[in-house]
């Protein structure tokens, strides 16, 4: 008895933790888009900035991925599939979303990512979804509806809102991938060496479709404008390599490890409702009343599609520690 206590403490103190960092996390990534906009409108391409981005951040990582290197050889999938959605896709589609639709708004809807997750787990894992999952898929479906304002013919960016989406559908392998092994013990890939690697995979690719070698780097040594104020471009860049893509990318990955992808999920849709009110304090964006209900529909749809408990007795959508909920049924049969 003695044992299950300290157990269920710990195990307490380890959800507090991760709950912790996923808050981190998602403070952290909502702030990069407030501070990339300003440079995307002081004339760097949005694809530009993303290659900055994963680009210093892989620097700052490098002694990582030099001690991890054994990850190359035990886990080339993974980090080639976090390096290209994680990093490359999420960011590259996000950025690009940025310069045509309100911050607020593509972050938004690239929040349907948690919803998107009960989507890959019943027709991809083909694992069984309940109804109230269902259910929060289709309010943030809804939601998404008010926050385009369908009703005035599709005046929104169309293009921009396909851009946004795209970032949803490859944030939905952020969450995957951050969780693979993460119920393997010591024998589990290191997060920040996996984190290492994508950045660098990430950066490599974003070479190849940003061809930096045509950017205005004249631009990072002058001050780009925030509301009418002028703030140094090297200071926003900084923010966002430093705070916005390492510290946010190690949280979350170490978030997810510790509580699920489920539970992390949720907990990163805060990241909208941070960057819509950093947007509006900072950059002076304002939402009109139907794009904030349907914001919070979205969010409140991702939020019950993601904490909704799966069938009893059948198998949990994408979470992790499943092997360790097996064992300890087990053991209480035996």
């Amino acid at each position: 008895m003695p044992v299950r206590t300290s157990q269920t403490s710990q195990g307490r103190s380890g959800k507090g933790v991760g709950l912790g960092l996923a808050l981190v996390s998602a403070v952290a990534f909502g702030g990069s888009g407030v501070a990339a906009k300003p440079l995307i409108e002081a004339g760097l391409d949005p694809l530009h900035v993303v290659w900055l981005r994963a680009t210093g951040a892989a620097l700052v990582m490098l002694p990582l991925a030099v001690r991890h290197r054994a990850l190359l050889r035990s886990r080339p999938a993974l980090l080639s599939g976090f390096g290209l959605l994680a990093v490359a896709g999420v960011q590259a589609c996000y950025f690009a979303a940025l310069s045509r639709i309100p911050v607020g708004v593509a972050l938004l809807v690239e929040y349907l990512a948690p919803a998107l997750v009960l989507g890959w787990v019943r027709f991809v894992q083909r694992r069984p979804v309940t109804r109230a999952a269902a259910f929060g898929v289709v309010l943030a479906a809804g939601g998404l509806a008010c926050v385009v304002e369908v009703w005035s013919g599709l005046s929104f960016d169309v293009l921009g809102l396909l851009l946004a989406l795209g970032a949803a559908c490859c944030q939905v392998g952020y969450f995957v991938l951050s969780d693979q092994g993460g119920d393997a013990g010591e024998a589990a890939p290191n997060p920040l060496g996996v984190i290492a690697y994508g950045l660098l995979i990430g950066a490599a690719v974003l070479t190849v479709v940003a061809r930096p070698w045509t950017m205005d780097w004249s631009v990072l040594a002058h001050g780009a404008d925030m509301n009418g104020t002028s703030v140094p471009a090297i200071a926003l860049l900084l923010w966002v390599v430093l705070v916005a893509t390492v510290l946010a990318y190690v949280t979350g990955v170490v978030s997810v490890r510790r509580l699920s992808p489920q539970v992390a999920g949720v907990v990163a849709c805060l990241e909208a409702v941070i960057a819509t009110v950093l947007a509006w304090v900072l950059l002076g964006e304002h939402l009109s009343a139907p794009q904030v209900v349907g914001g919070a529909v979205v969010l409140l749809g991702a939020f019950i599609a993601q904490s909704s408990t799966p069938s009893k007795g059948s198998a949990e959508p994408v979470a992790s520690g499943g092997a360790e909920r097996e064992l300890s049924a087990r053991g209480t049969a035996t």
